[in-house]
């Protein structure tokens, strides 16, 4: 990662293509120090945070790391990882200068939780953007306790326990980004946010933003969404969405929520409905209290060892969950 000035604009880079971006806790520390830097420095107007990367914005947070640390037992190094993405998180939903998050290619977990948290969340049509964590045998952190629960209907149960990828387009519709740039013209963006020319970067947001199209994810399911996962508990989002299933209207969206979660660890679903339950009506600072607690303990369980092997280090894609629903 690397981070400079330019123009009275803080500027920090993404670079780990290799991984696609995933933070390790190195960059977590460079990122954090950055904007404390920046935080107190009157030449420094705004921030802006892109990635080098064609293909991914941020893939999420190193997990492998803190798998490999969690299996040799050193709840210090899991704990160390968490402790500093939750303050990072923490720190920019708090930040005092308008922060820009430019995001084109993957976003997910860990990298929503170095753009959603800002003061604008530019996506193109390349942008996919998801919080996969139940099928790792995890849960949605970050912050996503916070602000899933707060998107309209229950988008954010669905997005959460499903790990459903959705575009640029759909995460404009339910307010996980704030603006939608064609890729094309997003070069010139980021040129005229970090050139010195305008000192307004709403303004300028404003200015190269375009109509998002309709999403296919979301437009046309909202009340499906709203009806099946807005369900008061998790045994109730089973029943909806496979009455929703037997509905001709329904059946493919459904069938695809179903299986979605069929592959997810039956034990991160459970705790995933009610932490979105709990940050429904919790601070965020409240929630990241409690997620830092829920990793910490999560990381140690069979579940995540194996989602996580089964995801990103052997790649075969077939979990065997210790948990059954």
């Amino acid at each position: 990662m690397t981070t400079r000035v330019s123009a009275g604009t803080g500027v920090i880079a993404l670079d780990r293509p290799g991984a696609l971006n995933a933070l390790d806790l190195t960059m977590v520390q460079l990122m954090t120090a950055a904007l404390e830097e920046w935080r107190d420095d009157d030449a420094v107007r705004s921030v802006v945070v892109h990635s080098t990367s064609p293909k991914a914005f941020c893939s999420g947070g190193d997990i492998r790391a803190v798998r490999e640390a969690a299996l040799r037992g050193d709840d210090a190094a899991v704990l160390a990882y968490f402790s500093a993405e939750y303050a990072l998180n923490a720190m920019i939903a708090r930040y005092p200068k308008p922060y820009t998050a430019l995001i084109d290619g993957y976003a997910m977990g860990g990298g929503l939780g170095v753009s959603v948290h800002g003061s604008a969340r530019v996506v193109t049509e390349r942008a996919s953007l998801a919080m996969p964590e139940t099928a790792i045998g995890f849960f949605p952190d970050i912050g996503a306790s916070h602000f899933l629960p707060r998107l309209p209907g229950a988008v954010g149960w669905y997005l959460g326990l499903t790990g459903v990828r959705i575009s640029g387009a759909a995460a404009v519709e339910c307010g996980l980004a704030t603006h939608y740039v064609p890729a094309a013209d997003l070069p010139a963006l980021e040129a005229a946010l970090t050139g010195g020319g305008h000192p307004d970067p709403a303004a300028l947001l404003d200015a190269f933003a375009t109509a998002a199209p309709p999403s296919p994810e979301l437009s046309g399911h909202r009340a499906a969404v709203e009806r099946c996962f807005g369900a008061p508990d998790l045994a109730g989002v089973w029943e909806r969405l496979a009455d929703e299933a037997a509905a001709p209207s329904g059946a493919e969206w459904a069938a695809e929520a179903l299986d979605a979660l069929r592959r997810a660890s039956p034990a991160s679903l459970a705790i995933t409905f009610e932490l979105l339950r709990y940050g429904a009506g919790a601070t965020l600072e409240q929630c990241l209290a409690h997620e830092l607690e829920l990793a910490r303990a999560i990381a140690r369980t069979p579940d995540f060892a194996e989602g996580v092997r089964a995801a990103l280090v052997d790649k075969d894609r077939t979990p065997i969950w210790e948990t059954r629903r």
